[in-house]
């Protein structure tokens, strides 16, 4: 039952994305984060349903209309750049083939963002892509923490089967770096239910994560507490909130659990967190004498016989130093540009959404930097989608002011008026 189920939805998606293409890019989204093919029971898990509508909306965005041209934003070009030196690494691997197949993948991942960069071209388009990935993780979240509040916290919170956010450490983050994207939903639109509702749903998300028993969630989960309660315009009433929560939470969390997140101070003791920073000094060491080119994807299995375990490590041992500084640029400057965006826009009146959405992006892409500090996710397209994001906030939040600024020139002075 559930297999048709799927099978309805995924043709509901390609008719919408045949009709609107635009509406494709976020059913890829839908698939990409929801993930309701990794729900079925039978034939469906094993039918390539991203695939067949990436083809219908990689056709469709070619035949379009109502699509702009890719923006002119300096990260488009670093992106593309960093794709090509993934291909230049990968030519000197220590395993051709694999890097060959994983480089592959990572280009599926990344060619969507190409229909995303020219189809959503309206602040209401951007809006419903926005609330699309929040509910799409949301939903799958509120599932997680429902769960782990109904079991005491005892059990550990995974992500859907067979994705990406599988694992219960990635899974904390997404859940994470999804919280404010649904603030940005909840302080935007005007429906009342989903007001509240979405204010339900974050501590239940933060119960999720909570229960996922991962430490370097509990790391991102206090980085980002501390970043919405300074972003809050009610401090006072949230500061007493988020300790009462904490009060509450701490009698129902096992003993185990406070064990397990003990060893953040006593990592000297723990086999597991030494392992990871053997890796990492193996990765940076391996680095230093390959500086250009890395040990190529799936380095590791060269290099340490472990995991990375971190994306900064990943991406400067799979590829190098000049990888690493343009992947990086990607991050930090999205980060000034989300800071520094809302200060153009301060005070022009019907602009406020500037500052909301650049101010919950940037919290979750510190989600990010945070939470992969300790998982090697240098590739999720996670990570991507809000970057392109926020290329999208500042190419659509400029023509907004440019238009808003040449009606008031437009606008006759009260001298004039007078006069006339």
């Amino acid at each position: 039952m559930r297999d048709y189920v799927v099978l309805i939805f995924l043709a509901g998606c390609i008719y919408a994305a045949l009709k609107k293409p635009w509406l494709g890019v976020l059913s890829l989204a839908v698939f990409s984060y929801l993930n309701p093919h990794a729900y079925a029971w039978g034939f469906v898990r094993s039918l390539p349903v991203y695939y067949v509508l990436f083809l219908v909306v990689a056709f469709r965005t070619f035949t379009a209309k109502d699509k702009d041209s890719i923006p002119k934003d300096w990260r488009i070009t670093v992106f593309i750049i960093l794709w090509i030196y993934f291909a230049i690494t990968s030519t000197q691997a220590y395993f051709p083939d694999i890097a060959w197949q994983r480089f592959w993948l990572v280009t599926k991942i990344y060619l969507p963002f190409f229909f995303t960069l020219v189809l959503i071209n309206t602040r209401f388009k951007l809006y419903c892509l926005v609330v699309t990935i929040a509910a799409s993780i949301g939903i799958v979240a509120v599932k997680g923490g429902l769960f782990a509040i109904l079991h005491g916290f005892s059990a550990r919170v995974y992500g859907p089967p067979a994705t990406q956010f599988e694992e219960n450490n990635a899974f904390a983050v997404a859940m994470l770096i999804c919280i404010p994207l649904l603030l940005i939903w909840q302080r935007e639109t005007r429906n009342s239910l989903f007001k509240r509702g979405i204010l339900l749903a974050i501590p239940i998300i933060y119960a999720a994560s909570l229960s996922s028993w991962s430490r370097g969630a509990l790391i991102t989960m206090s980085v980002l507490t501390l970043m919405l309660i300074l972003n809050s315009k009610h401090k006072f009433l949230a500061i007493p909130l988020v300790l009462v929560g904490a009060f509450l939470v701490k009698d129902y969390l096992p003993q185990e659990w406070f064990g397990r997140m003990h060893t953040l101070e006593t990592y000297q003791e723990d086999s597991s967190a030494m392992s990871r920073i053997e890796a990492w000094i193996d990765g940076w060491n391996h680095t230093l004498e390959h500086p250009f080119v890395g040990a190529g994807f799936e380095g590791w299995k060269f290099v340490t016989q472990r995991d990375w375990h971190s994306s900064y490590v990943e991406m400067f041992s799979e590829h190098g130093f000049i990888a690493f500084g343009l992947w990086l640029s990607l991050i930090v400057g999205t980060l000034i540009s989300m800071t520094t965006l809302p200060k153009k826009t301060f005070r022009v009146e019907g602009m406020e959404w500037v500052a909301n959405y650049c101010f919950m992006l940037r919290a979750s892409l510190i989600c990010y930097m945070v939470g992969t500090a300790f998982l090697g996710l240098s590739y999720w397209d996670l990570l991507y989608h809000l970057i392109f994001i926020a290329v999208l906030v500042k190419k659509i939040a400029l023509e907004e002011l440019a238009v808003k600024q040449k009606n008031n020139l437009d606008k006759p002075s009260w001298a004039t008026r007078l006069y006339n």
